[in-house]
């Protein structure tokens, strides 16, 4: 992998990590297309913690309040972010678990391209249950109903934010303060992703620090940019139109891939 081709990929981390698109998908599709090898996951594990910088940036008032909270007492801190442990613990347990299936999904393109299939039907289901949600914040029981949506979304195509969004906004969470949730609970699985990752870093042959370090810088500029325009789609009600994009990329890699085999 060379830097431009590092640089498209972490664009393409930072642009999908937060939109309903599937960042992993992508990352799968995109590895496909342009022939490159990213030896396992090492790579797609830097560019989330790229992403995880994006979080905390855009999130770093709430981040500290949260913190502040939690070493004064207050009991709305400890509650918020137990249930934000709470809600990591699914997708924790499927990382774990299921790390050697989750490495083989991450080289079948076709797989992917399947799943952002069925993220497009997650994605435009919201524009029936959104309407509808109302509450500010979700309690335990249905913190585990969405963590258990963001280990579903460990599989290369199913959106991460599409999935947590959508589960969520079916157990009446409003999707704004959803949203915030569910950025917010991806800090505990990316960071267990990337110590699970750690020692494999230095490891991957042909794939030096130079592309690691510009696919971090690119994906984690970009990341702030989607966050902010993935919320902006929420509160303007335009957010099931994502199902369209991935209805089409999801078909049109489908299509070609049998064409070309044919």
């Amino acid at each position: 992998m060379n830097l431009l081709e590092a640089a498209i990929l972490g664009l393409i981390q930072g642009l999908t990590e937060f939109l309903p698109v599937s960042s992993s998908g992508h990352l799968v599709i995109g590895q496909a297309l342009l022939g490159v090898d990213m030896g396992g996951v090492t790579f797609e594990v830097v560019v989330h913690l790229a992403t995880l910088c994006a979080v905390l940036w855009v999130y770093r008032v709430r981040v500290a309040e949260l913190i502040r909270g939690v070493l004064g007492g207050d009991r709305g801190a400890w509650t918020y972010t137990g249930l934000l442990l709470l809600a990591s613990v699914p997708a924790g347990l499927a990382g774990v678990l299921g790390r050697p299936l989750f490495e083989r999904a991450f080289s079948n393109p076709a797989l992917a391209a399947a799943m952002l299939l069925v993220t497009g039907a997650l994605v435009w289901s919201v524009r029936y249950s959104a309407p509808r949600a109302s509450e500010d914040m979700p309690d335990a029981p249905r913190s585990i109903w969405i963590g258990c949506a963001q280990a579903v979304a460990i599989l290369p195509g199913i959106s991460r934010s599409g999935a947590t969004v959508a589960v969520g906004s079916w157990l009446g969470i409003e999707v704004v303060q959803l949203a915030e949730f569910s950025f917010l609970m991806s800090v505990p699985a990316i960071l267990g992703a990337g110590l699970l990752q750690l020692g494999e870093i230095g490891q991957v042959p042909g794939l030096g620090a130079g592309p690691l370090v510009v696919g971090f810088a690119v994906a984690a500029v970009s990341g702030v940019a989607a966050i902010q325009l993935f919320v902006r789609t929420l509160r303007s009600g335009t957010f099931h139109r994502f199902a369209y994009y991935c209805w089409t990329l999801g078909a049109a890699y489908l299509l070609g891939a049998a064409l070309l085999s044919a």
